[in-house]
C-alpha cells in the first residue's frame, strides 16, 4: 500500500522560497508586540520610580490597552477597504515610534504618549497580519502559519520577563523599549515585498467604525479601571462602560456573536470564550502557589512555563495536520482547557499539593495550543476577501475585552472574599463556564465544504 501524502508537506511550505521572508517578518511583528506586553510589566517598577511614583503604575497598561482596542477595531476596516499593504508598514512604524518616545521619556506624559503609539501600532499590526495570511498562504498552510504565530507569543512569555529584568538592571529601563527598534526595522523589510503584492479587495465594506472603535476603547479602559477599584466612583464608571460598550460591540462584532450563531459569529465568539477561560487563570496562578502553598516567586512561574511549552507544542502538532476538522479540534481544545481548570480547583483550595498545578495547567496549555490556532483558521475560513479584516479585528477585540473583564473579576473576588484560598477556587469555577460553553458550541464553527 502506498504511503499517504502529508498534505501539510505537499507543495511549497511556509518556509519555501518566496514565503520564507514573509513568514519570518510575520513572526517578528508578533514577537515584538508579545515581548513588549510581557517585558514592560517587569520594568514598570523602575519606570514609575524614575518618572512619577506608584500613582502612575496602571496608566501605561490602561492606555496601551485602550489604544490597541481602538486600533484593532479601526484597523480591520482599514485593511478591508484599502488592503493590508499600507497597514502592514504603518503599524510597525508607529509601534517603533512609540518605542522611541517611551525609551527616551524624561516625563510621565512622554512615557504615556509612547505607550499610546505602541498600542495603536500593535492593534493595527495584529489585524494586518491576519489579512496578510489570508492573502498570501493557501488554506492548507494556514494551520502551520497559525502554529508558528502561537509560538511567537509563547517564546516572549518565557524569556520576556527575565530578559527585561536583566536589561533594566544592567542598562536601565529605557533599553527595554529602545532595544527593540532594530527588530522593528528588520520586520518591516521582511514583510514589505509581500505587502506590495496585496491590494484592496474587490468589494469594499460600507460605513466607518471609528465612533464605535472609540466607544469600545473608552469602554474597555473604563471597565478595566472599574473592576480594579471598589469605590462608588468605580461603580459609576463600570455602568458607563457597559452603556458605551454594548452599542459599540453591536457595531463591531458579526451579527449573532452573542448567540453563537453558526459561521463566523461562532468563530469570533469562540475567541472571546477561550480568552475568558485561559488568561485569567494564568494571571492569578502564581498567587495561588505563593499565598496558599508557600512557593517562592521563582518556582511559582513553573506551571506557566509548562503551559507555554504545551501551547507551543500543540500548536505545532495541529499545523502538521491540516486535514483534520478544525471544529472538532476546537471542541477538544476547549474540553482540555476545562479539564485542567477543574483539576486546579482542589489545588487552589489547598486540598491537593501545589505541584499538581504543573500538570493541570500544562494540560490547559495543550488545549489552548489546539483551540487558539483552530479559531484563527476558522475565522479566515468563514471570511471573504472584503471582510477578513473586520472579522479578524472582531475576534481580537473580543479577546481583549474578555481578558480585561475576567481578570478584573478575579481581582474583585480577591477584594470581596479576602483570601486566595477562598477566592481562587471560585474564579476557577467561573472561568470553567466559558470553556464548557466553547466545547458545547464548537460544532457551530464547522466550515461547510463547497458543493
Amino acid at each position: 500500500m502506498a504511503r499517504p501524502v502529508d498534505s501539510a508537506r505537499a507543495g511549497p511550505g511556509v518556509w519555501a522560497q518566496g514565503r520564507a521572508a514573509t513568514t519570518a517578518g510575520i513572526l517578528l511583528l508578533i514577537s515584538l508586540t508579545a515581548f513588549e506586553s510581557m517585558g514592560v510589566g517587569t520594568a514598570m517598577p523602575a519606570v514609575v520610580a524614575d518618572l512619577g511614583g506608584v500613582g502612575l503604575y496602571a496608566w501605561p497598561f490602561v492606555l496601551f490597552l485602550a489604544s490597541a482596542v481602538f486600533a484593532t477595531a479601526a484597523g480591520g476596516r482599514w485593511c478591508d477597504t484599502r488592503g493590508p499593504r499600507v497597514p502592514l508598514v504603518a503599524a510597525p512604524v508607529v509601534f517603533g515610534a512609540g518605542l522611541l518616545v517611551a525609551g527616551t521619556a524624561t516625563t510621565a506624559a512622554q512615557l504615556l504618549a509612547g505607550r499610546v503609539l505602541q498600542g495603536l501600532g500593535a492593534g493595527v499590526g495584529g489585524v494586518a497580519v491576519y489579512v496578510l495570511v489570508a492573502a498570501v498562504y493557501p488554506a492548507r498552510l494556514r494551520p502551520a502559519v497559525f502554529g508558528l504565530i502561537s509560538s511567537a507569543w509563547v517564546l516572549p512569555s518565557l524569556v520576556g520577563p527575565p530578559l527585561a529584568g536583566f536589561v533594566t538592571a544592567r542598562f536601565g529601563w529605557h533599553w527595554v523599549f529602545l532595544g527593540l527598534l532594530p527588530v522593528v526595522a528588520v520586520a518591516v523589510l521582511l514583510v514589505l515585498p509581500a505587502a506590495r503584492g496585496t491590494g484592496p479587495p474587490p468589494r469594499s465594506p460600507d460605513g466607518s467604525p471609528v465612533l464605535a472603535a472609540l466607544g469600545a476603547a473608552a469602554g474597555v479602559a473604563a471597565l478595566s479601571w472599574a473592576l480594579s477599584d471598589r469605590g462608588p466612583l468605580a461603580l459609576l464608571a463600570g455602568a458607563g462602560a457597559v452603556a458605551v460598550l454594548v452599542p459599540a460591540l453591536r457595531r463591531l462584532l458579526p451579527r449573532g456573536t452573542a448567540s453563537v450563531r453558526p459561521g463566523v459569529a461562532a468563530a469570533v465568539a469562540a475567541r472571546g470564550l477561550v480568552a475568558a477561560a485561559f488568561f485569567p487563570v494564568g494571571a492569578f496562578l502564581p498567587l495561588v502557589l505563593t499565598a496558599t502553598h508557600g512557593w517562592s516567586l521563582a518556582w511559582a512561574g513553573l506551571p506557566l512555563i509548562v503551559a507555554s511549552l504545551g501551547w507551543s507544542g500543540a500548536a505545532a502538532w495541529q499545523g502538521r495536520h491540516p486535514e483534520r476538522d478544525r471544529s472538532a479540534l476546537l471542541r477538544t481544545g476547549f474540553a482540555t482547557i476545562a479539564a485542567g481548570q477543574l483539576g486546579l480547583v482542589p489545588v487552589a483550595a489547598g486540598w491537593l499539593p501545589g505541584w499538581c498545578a504543573v500538570g493541570f495547567w500544562g494540560l490547559s496549555g495543550l488545549g489552548m495550543g489546539i483551540a487558539f490556532s483552530a479559531i484563527a483558521y476558522l475565522t479566515l475560513a468563514h471570511s471573504t476577501a472584503s471582510d477578513v479584516g473586520a472579522n479578524s479585528s472582531a475576534a481580537q477585540l473580543l479577546d481583549q475585552l474578555t481578558q480585561a473583564t475576567f481578570v478584573g473579576i478575579g481581582g474583585a473576588l480577591l477584594a470581596l472574599l479576602g483570601s486566595p484560598v477562598v477566592a481562587m477556587p471560585v474564579l476557577l469555577l467561573i472561568v470553567a463556564v466559558p470553556a464548557v460553553l466553547g466545547a458545547v458550541t464548537a460544532g457551530r464553527t464547522r466550515v461547510t465544504p463547497a458543493p
